[in-house]
């Protein structure tokens, strides 16, 4: 596996464990619905958090959560439709991102909640 691979499935996996301390229910990780893939859909009471992570080895070239284009936003929200609609969930919906980058030598992590919105 490419060491960039490395670095984004630790940040998957810390920000998992970062959720689950924090109250969260992991319903799915790496949900694949076309070309969208969600990193991890998670529920806290009634909310459906679709989490996009991004993990980065700096800040050099700008904050991890700068990295969340337009593209990505529009194929998170089919992808998240499909989810409910398979589901037949009646959930409230938020997107968040959930920023990781090393610190030394551990990860700083920074959750983003409601960090878009869609139309």
């Amino acid at each position: 596996m490419a060491s960039h691979n490395e670095l984004g499935k630790l940040g998957e996996d810390l920000a998992v464990e970062y959720l689950k301390k924090n109250g969260y229910t992991i319903l799915d990780t790496n949900w694949t619905f076309q070309k969208a893939e969600i990193d991890i859909i998670a529920q806290i009471e009634n909310t459906l958090a679709i989490v996009e992570v991004k993990t980065r080895s700096s800040l050099e070239f700008g904050l991890p959560q700068d990295f969340v284009k337009p593209k990505k936003i529009q194929l998170l929200v089919k992808a998240v439709d499909a989810y409910v609609t398979q589901r037949d969930l009646d959930i409230d919906v938020r997107f968040d991102i959930i920023a990781v980058h090393k610190e030394g030598k551990s990860f700083a992590i920074e959750h983003l909640i409601d960090a878009f919105y869609y139309f």
